[in-house]
């Protein structure tokens, strides 16, 4: 098994409209508009950001991921723009196991574009052709209908439901897990 990737240098990736890249203090204010979504954290396992800090302290939870050699996060960023429209990438890396799980976001004037295919599709490939991954897991809350969605045009499975998995926001939330494995894979 090849693997060309060892966690030293943030890898920089391209798609035909997106720049993948580590995120900078620069980019507070974009990951503040983001996360400051109620839209954008209907989902996730997170609050409502309140402030810049808020998003200063995710960027530094991104450095924290990647410098541990457990994740990696990618901003979005529109090349011609320059302004980063969401997030995508890798935690829970468990690299005696060649496991790793997804995870992204977006702003919502951006839904239903194919962004997130296209980022998804970049990043997918990576870790299966750089990082040595066999399987690539996702976690889902069931109602998530539009990331279920993408996960299928991706070529992902589901496996089943982990019931009540995770405590969120006060309440117990149930978590579909979707999978792809490296035999499966196929370029789209």
């Amino acid at each position: 098994m090849s693997i060309n990737f060892e966690f030293k240098d943030f890898p920089k990736l391209e798609t035909e409209r997106f720049i993948l890249r580590k995120g900078i203090v620069d980019d507070c204010k974009d990951i503040f508009a983001l996360y400051s979504d109620e839209k954008v954290v209907k989902y996730l396992p997170l609050t409502l950001f309140a402030s810049v800090d808020d998003a200063l302290h995710e960027l530094n939870w991104y450095d924290k991921i990647f410098k541990e050699q457990t994740g990696l996060r990618w901003v979005i960023e529109e090349a011609k723009t320059k302004k980063v429209i969401g997030t995508c990438g890798y935690l829970n890396y468990e690299k005696e196991h060649n496991r790793i799980e997804i995870g992204y976001d977006l702003k919502p004037e951006h839904w239903g574009k194919g962004i997130m295919q296209e980022a998804l599709s970049k990043i997918i490939h990576f870790a299966f052709t750089s990082m040595g991954i066999n399987k690539i897991e996702a976690k889902i809350e069931p109602e998530n209908n539009s990331s279920i969605r993408l996960l299928e045009k991706l070529n992902f499975s589901q496996e089943g439901v982990l019931r009540q998995h995770e405590l969120e926001k006060g309440k117990y939330v149930d978590l579909a897990i979707f999978s792809i494995l490296k035999s499966e894979y196929q370029e789209i």
